[in-house]
């Protein structure tokens, strides 16, 4: 058992992370020990992280214990000033019972390393902010070179040539010759705008009535780009610096305000669990991270009533209400296997990109609208092996046939298959047919497999006729 951290009090006392625990209770017996949960910690970190995002959006996540924020072009709250920035970042986490050590550095590296080691000098860092392997270390500091500056002014190449080109890579990073950008853990919305208050509001009429202004403003900002949203995240920054989420999506791009609003107030009742203010929000973002091209459309004198639009505002209610999973449609798919044929997507995603084969509205249609997921497997006897069924055996139930039509031949896939196209490997053929018993019932029912392809073919029942 060993110490996976520790907190000042301990370090104060000479304990440091790695000791065993029986050598630290042996020099404090009244140390207090816990249990490590990574897990839990990740959940802190991941927390944390989303509090500041009201200082910038793009913030990644450095496990086990690391921020990095690029605070590039976001200063302009805060007198243009990263000291200010600093200190309000700083009482941030003072406010959460969290200690933090911060540092400013034109790269990542740079600056997570001086926070790591508490140093404002890139060249005082030891060679331990090296992020490689700890032999490497280790022949440096035999070599004489025990601080970043001492490799700083040393040759490249035979750095490169002895420990690699990682090395060199890693240290020109340090030194802020190379810029690694982050990856941010949330994609970079197109538009977002804010407000902060003075004194936190708590009420959600004022929350409302903050949305829409902002709406106001990513919709003006919206026309001057061409473009229209499609998905809108509202983010309540608390005092207690909990952050609540309210997202909500449409099926085609807007910049229509009131619906939008409309579409958060849904979000909101529609929640499990309430929104809890606690002591209030001082901060409120609304960010557009989805966008398609909207061109302007001419109105004409006569005012009609546009279906789609209608019909598209429905579905936003309907999937903020319900959950976009549970508002579904179906999309025609590229294939002519009849379980293949169509498949279901969110109604949000929007139109059905292919093409429903047409049908004659006067005649009777030749497949049902609906399929067994599975088909179930029946009992068939037909009059000669690859004919036409006569009777068969559904759920215990003997069905006599007096009217067929069919076959309706459908080839196996053999071009989805890796080996191709091979004689006896591209699958069983299915020979459908439209049939009709004594009772006036109609079914779909296939043959899978040939007599020449299989010994025994089977039957199964695709799908039951209105």
């Amino acid at each position: 058992m060993r110490l996976a951290a520790c907190n000042s009090g301990a370090l104060a006392l000479g304990i440091l992370p790695g000791t065993a625990l029986a050598d630290a209770r042996a020099c404090v017996p009244e140390l207090l020990a816990f249990d490590h949960d990574p897990v839990a910690d990740a959940k802190l970190l991941d927390w944390l992280a989303d509090g500041c995002e009201r200082y910038t959006p793009s913030c990644a996540l450095h496990p086990p214990y690391g921020l990095l924020l690029d605070i590039s072009g976001c200063l302009h709250l805060h007198g243009h000033n990263e000291a200010v920035l600093a200190r309000d970042l700083k009482a941030q986490f003072w406010r959460q019972g969290v200690s933090v050590r911060l540092a400013t550095g034109n790269t990542p590296d740079s600056a997570f390393a001086k926070a790591r080691f508490s140093v404002k000098d890139v060249a005082a860092l030891p060679v331990e902010a090296l992020e490689v392997d700890g032999k490497i270390h280790t022949a440096l500091k035999r070599s004489g070179l025990r601080t970043i500056g001492d490799l700083a002014v040393r040759p490249r190449q035979p750095l490169a040539a002895r420990f690699g080109k990682v090395t060199s890579v890693k240290l020109a990073r340090l030194l802020e010759e190379e810029d690694r950008n982050i990856t941010p853990r949330r994609s970079l919305p197109v538009v977002q705008v804010e407000r902060n208050f003075a004194e936190p509001i708590a009420r959600t009429a004022d929350v409302l009535a903050t949305i829409e202004t902002l709406a106001t403003e990513t919709v003006e900002r919206l026309r001057e780009y061409g473009q229209g949203g499609r998905r809108f995240e509202a983010c309540l920054f608390r005092s207690d610096g909990h952050v609540a989420r309210l997202a909500v999506d449409t099926g085609v791009p807007t910049r229509d305000v009131a619906l939008l609003i409309r579409l958060i107030r849904e979000r909101i009742n529609a929640l499990a669990d309430p929104l809890d203010p606690g002591f209030g929000y001082d901060m409120i973002q609304l960010a557009v991270p989805l966008v398609e091209r909207l061109d302007p459309v001419q109105t004409g004198l006569e005012q009609k009533v546009d279906i789609e639009a209608e019909l598209a505002a429905l579905i936003d209610r309907l999937s903020v209400r319900l959950g976009s999973e549970r508002v579904r449609h179906f999309h025609a798919g590229n294939s002519h296997i009849p379980e293949r044929g169509a498949y279901e997507r969110p109604a949000q995603a929007g139109p059905s990109r292919g093409e429903w084969p047409k049908a004659d509205t006067d005649a009777p249609s030749l497949r049902p609208f609906r399929l067994f997921e599975t088909p179930h497997p029946i009992e068939v006897i037909a009059s000669v092996p690859d004919g036409p069924p006569r009777q068969f055996r559904w759920r215990r139930q003997l069905h006599h046939v007096v009217r067929h039509e069919g076959p309706e031949r459908i080839s196996a896939e053999w071009w989805r298959r890796k080996t191709g196209h091979e004689p006896g490997q591209g699958g069983p053929t299915r020979d459908y047919y439209r049939v009709e018993d004594s009772e006036g019932r109609r079914f779909w029912m296939f043959r899978h497999g040939l007599y020449e392809e299989l010994p025994n073919p089977s039957w199964y029942l695709h799908g039951l006729f209105a």
